[in-house]
């Protein structure tokens, strides 16, 4: 459309806007890069003025809207265990040992549980070599709040993901700084270098790739049965470059320590 023409009398800017609208469409490919308007009307006073609705005040009596319902309490979810987070106060609503559902402020839940692991583990040293041997950790986390499932709870509320359950209940009980277990397999490498530089060194080399299996997956994927048939322990040595140092069983439990040491 190369012409507008007003010969009606517009009063609505929108259909004003609309109609000069048409002739604004431009199209190369036919030459069309401009239109022009023929006002016979004064439409064009039109060019510049709003087309806002007009206010309507509520009408009177009319009752205000409802307030948009609470966000959803989040809920955290550990081995089977539902834990809800109540923002009124932030407490975690556990079944204490009659069934009933009581809701425990987060500070309170861990003092709780830093007291059940102390009671467990006096100092920090003997809770590392509870830790490092599978069946005294499973005995120890036994006995912590919730059957054990405490430590989770709080590593959830926490968010602390990105933490093996060693840093989160080391914290809590013994006051260590947590680290990552990225940070955890970086400072073993760093920190045991002169040990490992000492190694075979397809063993040193399986070691590195256990620490790395570490960072992954924390306590229980070191220990997995099946950590001998991932790809990167099996080209740096695997089983039988641990054998070069002694007992694999062994090696483990001295990386361990080391590890959690670091």
């Amino acid at each position: 459309m190369r012409n507008i023409v007003f010969f009606k009398y517009v009063r609505s800017p929108i259909a004003f806007y609309q109609m000069v609208g048409r002739g604004t469409r431009l199209d190369p490919t036919t030459g069309k890069l401009m239109f022009r308007i023929y006002d016979y009307t004064n439409a064009t006073r039109l060019f510049g003025q709003d087309f806002a609705t007009k206010y309507r005040p509520p009408r009177k009596g009319q009752p205000p809207p409802p307030p948009p319902p609470p966000p959803p309490e989040p809920i955290y979810v550990a081995e089977g265990f539902e834990v809800r987070l109540v923002h009124n106060g932030t407490a975690i609503l556990t079944v204490d040992s009659e069934g009933r559902t009581m809701p425990v402020p987060v500070e309170e839940y861990k003092e709780r549980l830093a007291e059940r692991l102390v009671a467990e583990a006096l100092t920090l040293d003997a809770f590392r070599h509870t830790w490092i041997v599978p069946p005294q950790r499973e005995s120890l986390l036994s006995h912590l709040p919730d059957a054990g499932r405490s430590p989770i709870i709080v590593q959830a509320v926490e968010h602390m993901d990105e933490y093996d359950l060693y840093d989160v209940l080391a914290e809590l009980g013994y006051g260590l700084a947590p680290r990552t277990r990225a940070e955890r397999a970086e400072a073993f490498t760093y920190k045991h270098a002169a040990w490992l530089a000492g190694l075979p060194a397809k063993t040193a080399e399986t070691l590195r790739a256990l620490a790395q299996q570490f960072a992954h997956d924390g306590t229980k994927g070191l220990e997995s049965p099946q950590i001998f048939r991932v790809p990167a322990v099996v080209r740096a040595g695997g089983l039988a470059a641990l054998k070069e140092l002694g007992e694999p069983a062994d090696v483990l439990l001295d990386t361990k320590a080391r590890m959690f040491a670091a």
